[in-house]
């Protein structure tokens, strides 16, 4: 039995080529991996003494050759055993091959463009590639972590296993498709006009129970060139396995909370925000993000975008928690939480910023869009209203928009700000085909709360019947984007009861 050894990432190459010695398996090997073997003692022969044939072009061409292509291609048959007698080559049945780092050289941001294009690996590729079309015969190993599978297999069967090969072939196609899509994406950033495809790389995290319902499977994935993570970049400090809906839920409450600078507490229930605080005393926060909609909350998902202390546990009191997710966790609060057996807890690192693109499927594709982290810079809060708004209305104002954008479409929010300063929502409506429905239901969830707060919208009113029904309500102060064809209107109906109105020219639907 025969192995080619020719590798970029050396780590473990040693041992594993010493197990595959112990097995009399004979070593060929290549360049810097050969010197590397013959350092350790081992017995290797160079591939410029298999082929007979030395390097050229400065090491650009070193395995690109028949007689290493046709020992690892050959089938095991006479006729293919015939063409490598001819050509005084041989059976190679194992290759271990890794690629150049493409990713981390076009990762450093001062690389040259020759630099990157040296370091696209070609006679590695060829290898993988080579082996696992052939893998009914030949074992590719193209990851240094599979190299304890391939020397069990040899100790239990004196052979890697056909369900290793199969395995391990379609690891290695993976791999290289993955490679090149790197090197398209880096060549295609440098030339804006090579088109418009875009490669979608999905890593498994994990297989889920189900989907959103028992009879759907599911699975998770990462997206793009991260390390290995956990549900959404995190890790599970406690409970079971988020489901699909806990993810879903998680992430659109870490979302909103990511998107404030000052301490915020967000609870969700079936994607749709229940309750959004910001201030400085955490129980208080989270009191008033639960009074927004108490019924909705049991069996939601909160997430902070802060440290969550052990006060705030205690505040929980005895409301049903599905998950909690926050950038750390205080001891006394894990020690707290602990309590609570079906509660799942997630460790997060904060990430104001966000994902940069976000993507959805549809029937037969798949949408892109540039995420929406806020208004964008030069956003001009413009008052439209013959009342003015004091610096608390257009604070509580700007807090109340916030949390709008993460209300699906069409998303009502009526805000105020407590005496202790926690700035809350006290009623929420969305997802409704008409605008004014999400106002009246905002309206019904807040009450008496409704009154001396402020109201934001997601988008224009089409017809001033929302705002009327907002001001019905005790609404003080609106803030709407603005850009109806009748804006007249809406702001007359403001005027007439003497109430603010604020437009911002900046839509932030989520459907």
């Amino acid at each position: 039995m025969k192995a080619l050894l020719s590798v970029s990432d050396k780590s473990g190459l040693v041992e594993f080529a010493q197990g595959l010695h112990a097995h009399a398996v004979k070593l060929i090997a290549s360049g810097g991996t050969a010197r590397a073997l013959a350092t350790a003692g081992l017995p290797v022969m160079t591939v410029e003494d298999f082929t007979n044939s030395p390097e050229i072009l400065g090491g650009r061409v070193k395995t690109l050759h028949p007689r290493i292509h046709g020992g690892i291609l050959a089938r095991a048959t006479t006729e293919d055993q015939a063409d490598l007698s001819r050509i005084g080559s041989d059976y190679i049945d194992i290759v271990v091959a890794n690629l150049y780092p493409f990713q981390k050289t076009v990762a450093n941001p001062s690389v040259t463009l020759a630099e990157a294009i040296e370091d696209i690996d070609i006679g590695g590729v060829t290898l993988i590639r080579a082996a696992a079309k052939n893998h009914a015969r030949t074992t590719i190993v193209c990851d240094p972590a599979d190299y304890a599978t391939v020397l069990a297999d040899l100790d239990h069967a004196k052979r890697v296993s056909d369900k290793t090969r199969t395995l391990f072939a379609l690891k290695a196609f993976a791999h290289t498709a993955e490679y090149d899509a790197a090197i398209r994406d880096y060549l295609a950033h440098a030339q804006p006009d090579s088109g418009d495809d875009v490669t979608l790389k999905l890593h498994k995290v994990q297989g889920l129970r189900y989907g959103e319902n028992p009879h759907q499977t599911a699975t998770l994935y990462r997206v793009g060139d991260a390390p290995a993570y956990g549900p959404l970049g995190g890790r599970i400090l406690q409970g079971k396995e988020l489901s699909y809906n806990n993810l879903l839920d998680l992430d659109a409450a870490w979302r909103a909370a990511q998107q404030f600078t000052d301490q915020a507490i967000v609870i969700v229930k079936h994607l749709s925000p229940c309750g959004i605080a910001s201030g400085a005393n955490q129980p208080d926060m989270f009191a008033a993000a639960l009074a927004c909609d108490p019924i909705s909350a049991f069996g939601g998902v909160i997430a902070l975008n802060r440290e969550l202390t052990a006060e705030t546990v205690r505040a929980f009191g005895d409301l049903f928690i599905e998950c909690i997710a926050a950038p750390s966790y205080s001891a006394e609060a894990i020690s707290l939480l602990a309590k609570r057996k079906n509660c799942r807890v997630v460790q997060i690192s904060s990430s104001p910023a966000g994902e940069p693109v976000e993507y959805r499927s549809i029937t037969g594709g798949i949408l892109a869009q540039s995420a929406d982290h806020g208004d964008p810079d030069g956003t001009h809060y413009k008052t439209v209203s013959a009342a003015q708004p004091d610096a608390a209305q257009l604070r509580t104002l700007h807090f109340a928009m916030m949390c709008a954008q993460h209300v699906k479409s069409n998303a009502i929010v009526f805000a105020r700000q407590h005496s202790d300063g926690v700035l809350a929502t006290v009623g929420i409506g969305g997802g409704q085909p008409n605008r004014v429905d999400c106002v009246r239901i905002a309206r019904q969830r807040a009450g008496d709360a409704a009154r001396g707060a402020v109201m934001a919208s997601d988008a224009f009113f089409p017809f001033p019947d929302g705002v009327q029904e907002a001001i019905a309500g005790g609404i003080v102060a609106i803030v709407q984007t603005g850009g109806s064809v009748r804006d007249a209107e809406s702001i007359a109906a403001a005027d007439a009861q003497g109430v603010v109105m604020v437009t911002t020219g900046v839509r932030h639907f989520r459907h």
